[in-house]
């Protein structure tokens, strides 16, 4: 079986890095694409993977986003239809221009997804895939609603592919600078305000200078220092594996997305600024007993909270050997997509 795989950010880079291994070690083909991002390449080069190349993303801009979106698009479908690799399916994170090259080739794709709320993303995706793989945190209904067809669930996150595979986390030791940092260490995730639903920039880079009056703050920008931030704060030059940073904290903090998981599922607690609205694989990954809590925007009411939570940390070993890893979903429905079983080994 020849599988493609797209990666549109870190986070994709290394669930679709997971997927690959485990597609190479039953047999089957593997071909990686990423486009340039503050963190794909540089996330594939510390894993040791070669996603090639194609396109680039454009933050803020709308019109900027549509046309990097149909010259990747383009970009894609000429290497793949020129370049005498076919593959036989897709798998992907909600990429919109392999769901679209995918459906125009007559590529079956697998599309996994946990944001509901990205409604943009996923009206262009959901509806393109054979079948959506998601968290059994997210009602069903929101995935039909913005066209899932089929839709498979596993007992889980996302996250849980990366958090049970240490290989895929960096080790500390390739950011000799956090030995310098006095305790308690604090991670700060910036919004993503160049995504569709953004909602402006300045939220994290207050919160961020508030948290300095307890320790030292890691400030994870997502294109460049924004202005105001207080020169205690650090911004790390160059990529950081937000991962082993989070795995390396005492609190992180941030407005939802993947770095709150990534802690909570290692026992570093995590303090998600409601920023986004409800996030279905939060809750469910606090009712289950991992360290991810929610607090208001207010700054003030943030600084609170986070002196509350800093040490404690939790051993949440247990819980998460209870979690489905999704990989093995993902493989199986690819193969059966495919028409390919696991090849058999003499």
């Amino acid at each position: 079986m020849r599988a493609w795989l797209d990666a549109c950010t870190g986070k994709h880079v290394r669930y679709a890095t997971a997927i690959a291994r485990e597609l190479r070690a039953r047999g089957h083909e593997v071909l990686l694409t990423t486009r340039e991002h503050p963190d794909t390449l540089a996330l594939a080069r510390l894993l040791g993977e070669e996603f090639k190349p194609v396109g680039r993303y454009v933050p803020h801009s709308r019109v900027g986003k549509l046309l990097a979106s149909v010259e990747r698009e383009a970009e894609l479908a000429r290497k793949l239809a020129e370049g005498g690799w076919r593959p036989d399916v897709a798998i992907c994170h909600q990429s919109v221009e392999l769901c679209r090259v995918a459906f125009g080739l007559g590529v079956p794709v697998v599309c996994t997804t946990d944001s509901p709320h990205a409604r943009a993303v996923g009206r262009l995706t959901l509806p393109l895939a054979e079948v959506v793989v998601a968290s059994e945190a997210l009602p069903i209904g929101l995935l039909r609603e913005l066209g899932a067809r089929r839709v498979e669930q596993f007992k889980g996150v996302d996250e849980v592919a990366w958090a049970r595979r240490p290989e895929l986390l960096t080790p500390a030791d390739a950011f000799p600078w956090l030995k310098d940092l006095e305790r308690p260490l604090i991670v700060v995730r910036e919004e993503e305000h160049g995504a569709a639903y953004a909602r402006g920039r300045g939220l994290m880079a207050r919160v961020a200078a508030r948290l300095a009056e307890l320790g030292s703050v890691v400030f994870l920008a997502r294109y460049g220092r924004p202005e105001g931030l207080p020169e205690e704060v650090l911004v790390p030059e160059g990529f950081v594996d937000a991962a082993t940073l989070a795995r390396e904290a005492d609190l992180v903090v941030g407005v939802g997305g993947t770095v709150c998981r990534e802690a909570a599922l290692q026992g570093t607690p995590a303090l998600v600024v409601r920023y986004i609205g409800r996030l279905h694989v939060n809750t469910y990954l606090a009712k289950l007993g991992f360290p991810l809590y929610e607090v208001g925007p207010g700054a003030g009411e943030v600084l609170a909270r986070a002196r509350e939570l800093l040490g404690a940390r939790r051993d949440v070993r247990h819980l998460l050997a209870s979690l489905e890893d999704p990989v093995e979903l993902i493989v199986r429905l690819a193969e059966e997509l495919a028409g390919h079983g696991a090849p058999q080994h003499s």
